[in-house]
C-alpha cells in the first residue's frame, strides 16, 4: 500500500493537484506494479512564508524575483 506525501509551496489549483495525484499514481503502477486501488497520494500546501530556501522564505524570494 504505497503512501506518497507531496508538499507544494502554495498556489496549486484543484486541477493541478488532481494531475499531480494521477501522475504519481500512474508512475507507481507502471514502474512498481502497484495497485491503484491501494495507492494513496496526499498533497500538502505549505504557505510561502513557511517554506524557506537560501536563508529566506519563498514569499520573500518571489518578491525579490529570485524564486
Amino acid at each position: 500500500m504505497p503512501y506518497v506525501n507531496v508538499r507544494i509551496a502554495g498556489g496549486a489549483t484543484p486541477e493541478q493537484k488532481d494531475e499531480v495525484i494521477k501522475g504519481i499514481t500512474d508512475v507507481l503502477v507502471r514502474v512498481l506494479n502497484k495497485n491503484p486501488e491501494t495507492t494513496f497520494v496526499v498533497t500538502d500546501e505549505v504557505p510561502l512564508d513557511n517554506w524557506g530556501h537560501k536563508g529566506k522564505s519563498v514569499s520573500t524570494l518571489r518578491k525579490e524575483g529570485r524564486a
